[in-house]
This record gives C-alpha cells, sequence and structure tokens, in this order.
C-alpha cells in the first residue's frame, strides 16, 4: 500500500474549472454548475484505495452534514481504468450505490482535472471558499489504515466550520496520505 501525500499547492489558488461526466446521474457538469454558495469541497478518490475505503463513511457524513450548510461537495476519480477497471464509470456508480454517496462522483477520464489540481493521491481534499480560492488542501484527520487512531474528520470538519463561520484557518496543514492517482 503506497503512501503518497499531497501536493501542497499554495492556498488562494483559484479552483480550475472542468466538465466532467457524473457517474451518478450521467450528466455532466462544471466546477461552477456544483460550487456551494459558502464554499466547495473537491475530493479526488476512487473505488479501491485501502485509504479511501478507511474514511469513505466519514466523507459521506461530512457531506451530509455541511450541504445543507452551502458547501458544495464534489468527488473525482482520475484513476486510468484499463490499468485499474475496478474504478471504471460502471464500478464508481456501483461503488456510490454501496456507500450513500448523493454528491456528484465525477470521472476524469483524460487525467487532465487531476493534472490541474495538482492531485497526487486518493484521498486527496481540497476546499474552496465562495470565491473559488483555495482555503484548505490536506489530510481529512491522523487515522489511516491499521494506526489505531479512531475518524473523526477533525482537520477538514474545522478547516469547513472556519469557512462557515468566517473564522481564521491555520494555514500550517498536514497533507493528506494515500494511494497515488494510478497516471496513464
Amino acid at each position: 500500500m503506497a503512501r503518497t501525500p499531497s501536493n501542497m499547492i499554495p492556498l488562494g489558488t483559484i479552483s480550475p474549472n472542468f466538465y466532467l461526466k457524473d457517474t451518478n446521474s450521467n450528466h455532466e457538469y462544471s466546477f461552477e454548475d456544483l460550487k456551494g454558495s459558502k464554499g466547495t469541497l473537491v475530493i479526488f478518490m476512487c473505488n479501491h484505495c485501502p485509504f479511501v475505503l478507511h474514511v469513505i463513511k466519514e466523507i459521506v457524513m461530512i457531506a451530509n452534514d455541511y450541504r445543507v450548510q452551502g458547501i458544495g461537495i464534489i468527488a473525482i476519480s482520475s484513476n486510468d481504468i484499463e490499468k485499474f477497471p475496478q474504478d471504471s464509470p460502471e464500478m464508481m456508480t456501483e461503488f456510490a450505490f454501496e456507500n450513500k454517496i448523493d454528491f456528484p462522483y465525477l470521472f476524469d477520464e483524460t487525467q487532465e482535472v487531476a493534472k490541474a489540481y495538482d492531485a497526487a493521491c486518493t484521498p486527496d481534499f481540497y476546499l474552496f471558499d465562495n470565491q473559488n480560492r483555495l482555503s484548505y488542501r490536506g489530510q481529512l484527520d491522523d487515522s489511516r489504515p491499521g494506526n489505531g487512531i479512531p475518524l473523526s474528520g477533525n482537520d477538514l470538519r474545522s478547516a469547513i466550520d472556519a469557512l462557515i463561520y468566517n473564522r481564521s484557518l491555520n494555514e500550517t496543514q498536514k497533507p493528506s496520505i494515500g494511494c497515488n492517482i494510478k497516471w496513464k
């Protein structure tokens, strides 16, 4: 199991736009279509990564907790499906159903979106404010598969709360750790 850290792009970076197909609805969406009134969380993830499987329930809880507060939630899979067919759009739809993911789960077939975001691992979290400026990039919390630390979502939840309630956010942010994106 690879342990690849996030690329910590500069805070304030403007969200790259995209136009990708949602495997839950079969509609195509842009960042602008899906952004929230208070901010937007973009999550790079996939179906088979043990790090994603470890945190998927917490990701769904965070989505359920914060969408009603004006945070747009977007998941994107960019893995090479020729080498990793378990990450195909059909399997993404099944994964979303099994895990009760009812926010957009987009397929980045060309991997251009992952490159635009400088995404490195799954899961990789990017939180943008309502002006599409990056306010947080980093880990969900300190829990990892097998390390015995319980899931809390504390780091990401604190960042979202700071955004919603207009509090200052600590600029010292820990990178996410996960499997590397499977590049073509």
